[in-house]
This record gives structure tokens, C-alpha cells and sequence, in this order.
């Protein structure tokens, strides 16, 4: 059954910036955008590769390896070699905490 697992707290996550991190064994990649915070896979679906350590370009995230890029909103890839969408998780701000469905 879902549940929401805290994640992080956001102070620690400021507009235009993302942050990879583990929850409940899962690479999850938090971004927040214009004060929106979102949750999506944090490995490309492509090599493997984490997608922190690519770079932002708007609400895109570039994997490091081969520039494949997905919407950071809905995990929609938008270039090969990529093909395949990332997953999207709920999230849910309380009390200055991050939670994400898991």
C-alpha cells in the first residue's frame, strides 16, 4: 500500500535546484521549480546513470552520459537515446518536510 516517506527538508531544496537522493531503496530526484517541488526516478532509463549528477536546464533534467533529457513535472523523456518516460511520485509539503509517495 502507498505511503508518503519523508524525504528531505525544504529548506535544502531552493527553486531552480534538484537533489538526488535514496528513499525506502528507491534513487528518487526532487526538484523544485518556481516553489513547485516534484519527484521523479533518479536514474536514466537509458545507461543508469544518476540523474543528479547531469544538469538542469528549465524543468529539464540532462543525464550526464548520452544528454537525454525528461520533464522533471511528469518524467516525459524528450530526446534519445532515451526512450522510456521516468516514473512520478506524489509529493507532499508538511511542516517544512518533503514527503514522497512511495
Amino acid at each position: 500500500m502507498p505511503r508518503f516517506v519523508k524525504a528531505l527538508e525544504l529548506s535544502k531544496l531552493s527553486p531552480g535546484t534538484m537533489a538526488g537522493l535514496e528513499v525506502e531503496g528507491r534513487q528518487i530526484l526532487l526538484s523544485n521549480l518556481g516553489g513547485e517541488v516534484y519527484a521523479v526516478d533518479g536514474v536514466c532509463t537509458h545507461e543508469e546513470s544518476l540523474l543528479s549528477k547531469g544538469f538542469m536546464i528549465e524543468e529539464r533534467v540532462v543525464c550526464q552520459l548520452h544528454l537525454s533529457q525528461f520533464d522533471l513535472r511528469t518524467g516525459e523523456v524528450y530526446n534519445p537515446p532515451a526512450v522510456e518516460p521516468l516514473k512520478r511520485y506524489n509529493v507532499k509539503i508538511e511542516e517544512g518536510s518533503i514527503f514522497v509517495e512511495i
